[in-house]
């Protein structure tokens, strides 16, 4: 779905943020992007969603070249959505947010209607039409930024940091939406540094350091390496922790616990 062939890409300022790139995100994926400041991780989603196009080597968006593809074209294929909702949302009410891009495109209100009552439900936004998305709360905001962009028909979302701005139990609740878009056939790529979240949901993991791709495997191939994390810089949650001191590769707390009783029931077994 997404193709990145040999891509770099240097800012007007001369920095390289992006570096010998080559990777292929495929349709139906959660991948989750991690790296630190710096390593070029939103470079690469603006360049995953058409809004940059490489200096050199190519990206490929459903097989077609990004240099000749408009943002506005790429946008009903794969959307972004910005780190922080507000950048994305200018309109008087959660109705015509959701139906600015459709109505711009000529779309009849019929069709519009029933299009943001689809995108709303898809997100689990349970608000009044409208709703000014002022009143709206941060994590009720990135729902609606997400549906103004699935409206559209995208059939895959990068998110920039989307946890930004809100607690642990509202950041639940956005990656469960993302999973149940995921589970309805949608690609979802989400840039995070929460990989508690991602050894949760993510089923790939791609690790970005100074521009270049360091690491690309499985979820628990990943993030159960406690001691590549540790040597690159990353800081290991409590289950990565215990995990390691164990002895088990386990990366969410229910494969701990699985792992323990696994281990208790060995110990507990006649010989």
């Amino acid at each position: 779905m997404i193709r990145f062939e040999d891509v770099d890409f240097v800012y007007p300022t001369g920095v390289r943020a992006i570096q010998g790139v080559s990777l292929s995100i495929e349709s139906g994926e959660f991948v989750g992007v991690i790296g630190h400041s710096g390593a070029g991780k939103t470079t690469l989603a603006k360049l995953a969603t058409s809004l940059l196009k490489p200096t050199r080597g190519r990206v490929l968006i459903d097989g077609k070249d990004s240099k000749s593809l408009p943002a506005s074209e790429a946008a009903r294929i794969v959307s972004y959505v910005f780190q922080n909702p507000d950048m994305m949302i200018f309109s008087q009410t959660v109705r015509d947010e959701v139906a600015f891009a459709l109505r711009n495109l000529g779309f009849p209100e019929s069709e519009i209607e029933k299009r943001v009552q689809e995108a709303l439900r898809a997100v689990d936004l349970n608000k009044p039409l409208d709703t000014p998305p002022q009143t709206l709360s941060f994590g009720e905001k990135h729902r609606l930024a997400i549906a103004s962009v699935l409206v559209m028909g995208s059939r895959a979302l990068v998110l920039d940091e989307p946890t930004t701005g809100l607690d642990y139990g509202r950041s639940l609740m956005l990656f469960d939406t993302l999973n149940a878009l995921n589970a309805s056939g949608k690609t979802i790529v989400v840039i995070t540094h929460d990989l508690d979240l991602l050894a949760r949901y993510a089923s790939r993991i791609i690790v970005l350091e100074k521009g270049r791709v360091i690491r690309d495997g499985s979820t628990l191939d990943v993030l159960g390496d406690a001691d590549f994390l540790e040597s690159h810089g990353f800081m290991l949650t409590h289950v990565q922790q215990v995990a390691r001191r164990l002895g088990v590769k386990a990366i969410t707390p229910s494969k701990l616990a699985e792992e323990l009783a696994d281990r208790l029931h060995g110990l507990s077994s006649p010989r």
